[in-house]
C-alpha cells in the first residue's frame, strides 16, 4: 500500500454474508430477563454485534475452506495430522504435537498430567478454564503480573509480562511444588496487553536454572508476535512467523486454542518437547479426547488449522486487525471512556471500576456495565472482574485486581460500519453511567459460574429512568 494513503482497508473481500436481526431497546429487556441478566444465556439471534469472544467466531478463508475438501477423515494415521503436525512443528519447533477439540482440552490433559494437590502454577495471568482446570487438581494457579499491569491508563509497551522477581522469589521458596510456570501471551485477564521478548527469554532462563519447564499460553502468539515487532527494539525488520519462532524456542512446551490465532471455528493443540510427559498426555488424550491422529477433531478441522495458524501470521492481515481495536480506543479517548491502554490485539477493555465508581465489587459493576451496552445497542461483551474471578476456591469472595468488560473483535467478520456503531453505542452509554445500577446473583454454580449464573437487577433496574 502506497504511503500515502493512510486508510488501513480490510484486507480481504467478502463472498458469503449472514444477516444480523436488528431488535428493540424493549425486546431487549425481555431477552435479558428470560437469560438471567446473564448475556451468556442471550440466544445469539438477539444480538446485534457480537463482541463476547473472539473464540471461534472468526470467518475462515477461501484456503481454508479449500482444504477442508481435502480433509482425510481415517481414525489413525490420517494425512490431514501429518499436515497439521508439519504446521504446528514449523512455527512452534516442538517434538510432541497433540490435537485437541480446544485449548481447554489441551489444559485438562497437561495438567491432569502433570499436576498433583497442593502444586503452584505461575503465570503473567491465568484466564478462566486454564485457573479452573489447576484449581480442579487441587492446585494453586498464581498471577504474577508486573505491577503496571494493574494500572488500565498507564501507557506501557508490554503490561503483559510476568513480574521476574516475583518469578524468582517463588521458584527459590516453592521450587518442589512448582512443575512448570506458564506465560500467556498475549496477556487476556490483564486487558489483551501483550509480553515482550526479552521477557520471556529472561523468564525462561530463570525457569531453566531452577530446572522447572515453561510453558506458553499461545492461543494469541500472532498477535503477541505484531507487537513484538513494532513495540520491541531489534525486531522491526523481522517477520511475524520469525518472531513466533524465537519466541517459542525459549519454552519448552505450549497449550493453544486454535479458536483464536488458529483462525478456526474449532480446535486446538497441547506441544512439548518432554518425552516422557508427551507419552502420558497422549494416554490422557485417549481416554478423553480420541486417538491422538484426531484428538477430538475431524480431519478437514486439522485441515483448518493447518492453513489458519500461518494466515494469523500475515502481516497484512495483522496490521489491519491491530489497527482496527486501536481506532476503538482512539474513539473512547475522546469520548473519556476509561479503559486499559493502550489496547490490546484482540480487544478493547473498559476500565468499570473507574468508569463506575457509584457501583461497589460486590455488585459486579463490569457486569453491570456489560448489561447495560446491550441494552442500549444490542452489543454483547463479557465481563472480566469479580463474576468471572471474585469466588475463590474455599468458596470465599473477593474483588478480583480489576474490573473490565471486553470487547473481543471476531477476527474478520466485522466492517469498519460496525465499528462506528459500537463506538455511538460507547459513547451513548458512557453519557449514562451514572444510571447504571448494580447487580445480585440470585443462582451460581460451584466453578466457572460467569457461564451460567443467573441474576437479578440490585435496585430495580439496570439503567433507573431517567428523572
Amino acid at each position: 500500500m502506497p504511503a500515502r494513503f493512510k486508510t488501513i482497508i480490510e484486507p480481504f473481500r467478502i463472498k458469503t454474508v449472514e444477516p444480523i436481526r436488528h431488535t428493540t431497546r424493549e425486546e431487549r429487556l425481555e431477552a435479558l430477563a428470560r437469560a438471567g441478566y446473564n448475556l451468556f444465556l442471550l440466544k445469539a439471534e438477539d444480538v446485534l454485534i457480537d463482541l463476547l469472544t473472539d473464540s471461534g467466531t472468526g470467518a475462515m478463508s477461501s484456503r481454508q475452506w479449500a482444504g477442508m475438501m481435502m480433509g482425510d477423515e481415517s481414525y489413525a494415521g490420517a494425512r490431514s495430522f501429518y499436515k497439521f503436525r508439519d504446521a504446528v512443528h514449523e512455527i512452534t519447533g516442538f517434538k510432541h504435537i497433540i490435537p485437541t477439540h480446544q485449548g481447554r482440552a489441551a489444559e485438562r490433559i497437561l495438567f491432569g498430567t502433570a499436576l498433583k494437590a497442593g502444586d503452584i502454577v505461575p503465570n503473567n495471568t491465568h484466564f478462566d478454564t486454564t485457573r479452573a482446570n489447576i484449581e480442579y487438581r487441587g492446585a494453586i494457579g498464581l498471577d504474577i503480573p508486573i505491577p503496571e499491569a494493574h494500572q488500565p491508563q498507564l501507557d506501557h509497551p508490554f503490561k503483559g509480562n510476568i513480574d521476574l522477581e516475583k518469578l524468582e522469589q517463588v521458584l527459590k521458596e516453592n521450587g518442589e511444588r512448582v512443575p512448570m510456570v506458564m506465560i500467556t501471551v498475549t496477556n487476556n485477564s490483564g486487558g489483551g496487553q501483550p509480553v515482550s521478548m526479552a521477557n520471556i527469554r529472561s523468564a525462561s532462563e530463570i525457569c531453566h536454572n531452577h530446572g522447572v519447564p515453561l510453558f506458553i499460553d499461545a492461543c494469541r502468539f500472532a498477535e503477541n508476535s505484531w507487537f513484538i515487532k513494532t513495540r520491541e527494539e531489534g525486531y522491526s525488520d523481522k517477520t511475524p512467523l520469525a518472531i513466533a519462532q524465537e519466541m517459542f524456542s525459549y519454552a519448552d512446551g505450549c497449550t493453544m486454542s486454535a479458536k483464536k490465532d488458529g483462525m478456526v471455528n474449532i480446535g486446538g493443540f497441547l506441544a512439548m518437547n518432554n518425552d516422557e510427559l508427551a507419552g502420558h498426555c497422549r494416554n490422557m488424550e485417549i481416554l478423553g479426547e480420541g486417538f491422538p491422529t484426531y484428538g477430538g477433531l475431524a480431519g478437514y478441522d486439522l485441515e483448518a488449522m493447518a492453513v489458519g495458524l500461518f494466515e494469523a501470521l500475515e502481516e497484512d492481515y495483522l496490521r489491519y486487525r491491530i489497527r482496527s481495536v486501536a481506532y476503538v480506543g482512539e474513539r473512547m479517548k475522546v469520548a473519556g471512556i476509561p479503559f486499559v491502554e493502550p489496547t490490546g490485539g484482540h480487544a478493547v477493555y473498559i476500565d468499570a471500576k473507574t468508569m463506575l465508581p457509584h457501583i461497589p465489587w460486590h455488585e459486579y459493576p463490569a457486569w453491570a456495565l456489560s448489561l447495560a451496552l446491550y441494552i442500549e445497542g444490542g452489543i454483547r461483551s463479557v465481563e472480566i472482574g469479580s463474576v468471572m474471578f471474585g469466588r475463590q476456591p474455599d468458596g470465599s469472595e473477593k474483588p478480583a485486581a480489576m474490573e473490565l468488560v471486553r470487547l473481543a473483535f471476531p477476527r474478520r467478520v466485522y466492517t469498519q460500519s460496525h465499528v462506528d456503531y459500537l463506538t455511538e453505542v460507547l459513547d451513548y452509554v458512557s453519557q449514562q453511567r451514572a444510571r447504571i445500577r448494580g447487580v445480585k446473583i440470585v443462582e451460581e454454580p460451584p466453578v466457572l459460574r460467569h457461564f451460567s449464573s443467573r441474576f437479578a437487577p440490585a435496585h430495580g433496574d439496570i439503567i433507573l429512568p431517567e428523572a
